[in-house]
């Protein structure tokens, strides 16, 4: 099993807009390539940071869904609707194998 993990920090007063656009790409996830992503906010440390988190079988089923991410001009025209709530440079992603 494979985790991929992203966070995001939120830029400030925009908390409200970066939660619902969160919940927006979740939802279009889950509708569109059947990942279920979740939600994510820290409960200790810097607050101000939002995470989704998705489990795949393995590295070639992830591959397969960012694979066709990036040719899905959906996906980036809601994405690129986001720029304005994030701190530049603030996007980290890290991958984790289950054991």
């Amino acid at each position: 099993m494979i985790v991929f993990y992203r966070t995001a920090s939120i830029q400030p007063g925009k908390t409200g807009a970066a939660i619902a656009f969160a919940k927006e790409i979740a939802a279009y996830m889950k509708s569109n390539y059947d990942v279920a992503l979740d939600v994510l906010m820290p409960i200790g440390g810097n607050p101000s940071r939002v995470g989704w988190s998705a489990h795949y079988k393995d590295l070639a089923a992830m591959d397969a869904v960012q694979t066709r991410l990036l040719a899905d001009a959906k996906y980036w025209e809601v994405v690129n609707k986001s720029s304005d709530l994030w701190l530049p440079g603030s996007i980290h992603d890290s991958i984790w194998r289950q054991l």
